[in-house]
C-alpha cells in the first residue's frame, strides 16, 4: 500500500477499481484539521482527468504497469493489430481507445504497449515522431504578416500548420503531446 502523502507525479495507483497515474499533487494542512491531499490524476482506462481528494494518512494500492514493445502490423477496420517481436503473438486494440495515437502511427513501427494484469491500456508514444509531408500549400513570397505558417497533410492523415519553408516530401518532427510541428527531421 502507498500512503497518499507519498504520491508523486508519474506514480500509478488503484482507487475504486480504476487505475490512475498522478499528474499533479497538492497538500493542504491547517492547524485544526487533518491534512487534505488532492491528486490530479488520469484514469488509464478511459483517459479522463479528474481531481481525487484524500485525507492525510489514507492508503491506495499501487498499480504495476507492464510495458511491452510490439510491432504495429496493420489496421483491420475496427482494430489495430500489433505483434510481439519475441513471441510473434498478435493482439488487437480497438481504434476507439487509440484515436489520438493513430495520428502518429505508421505500419511496421515498433511501439510500447502498456498493460495492467494482462489488460491492455493503450500505447505509449515517444515525445516526437518523424512524419513525411505528403501535401502542402505553396508558400507565397512576402506572406509573413502573420505567424508565417501554412497547412500540411502528413503521411498518417494528420493535418497541421508548418512554417513556410517546409515543402512536400520533407520529413518533419511532430510533438505527440499537442500534434504540432517542432522541427525538420
Amino acid at each position: 500500500m502507498i500512503l497518499v502523502n507519498d504520491l508523486r507525479p508519474g506514480v500509478t495507483f488503484m482507487h475504486e477499481d480504476n487505475i490512475y497515474v498522478v499528474l499533479d499533487i497538492s497538500h493542504n494542512k491547517t492547524a485544526l484539521r487533518q491534512m487534505i491531499v488532492k491528486a490530479k490524476a488520469r484514469n488509464l482506462r478511459t483517459g479522463t482527468i479528474l481531481e481525487i481528494t484524500f485525507t492525510g494518512g489514507d492508503k491506495v494500492k499501487p498499480a504495476i504497469i507492464d510495458r511491452k514493445e510490439m510491432n504495429y502490423l496493420y489496421d483491420d477496420g475496427d482494430n489495430i493489430v500489433f505483434m510481439d517481436n519475441s513471441t510473434y503473438e498478435q493482439i488487437e486494440i480497438a481504434k476507439t481507445i487509440m484515436e489520438w495515437e493513430l495520428k502518429f502511427l505508421k505500419p511496421n513501427e515498433n511501439v510500447v504497449i502498456s498493460m495492467f494484469e494482462g489488460e491492455i491500456l493503450g500505447i505509449i508514444l515517444p515525445d516526437k515522431v518523424a512524419l513525411k509531408v505528403i501535401e502542402t500549400e505553396p508558400a507565397v513570397k512576402g506572406d509573413t504578416a502573420t505567424s508565417a505558417q501554412k497547412n500540411a497533410v502528413l503521411e498518417t492523415g494528420l493535418e497541421i500548420r508548418v512554417p513556410l519553408f517546409i515543402n512536400q516530401d520533407e520529413v518533419i518532427l511532430v510533438s505527440t503531446a499537442d500534434g504540432k510541428y517542432t522541427s525538420r527531421a
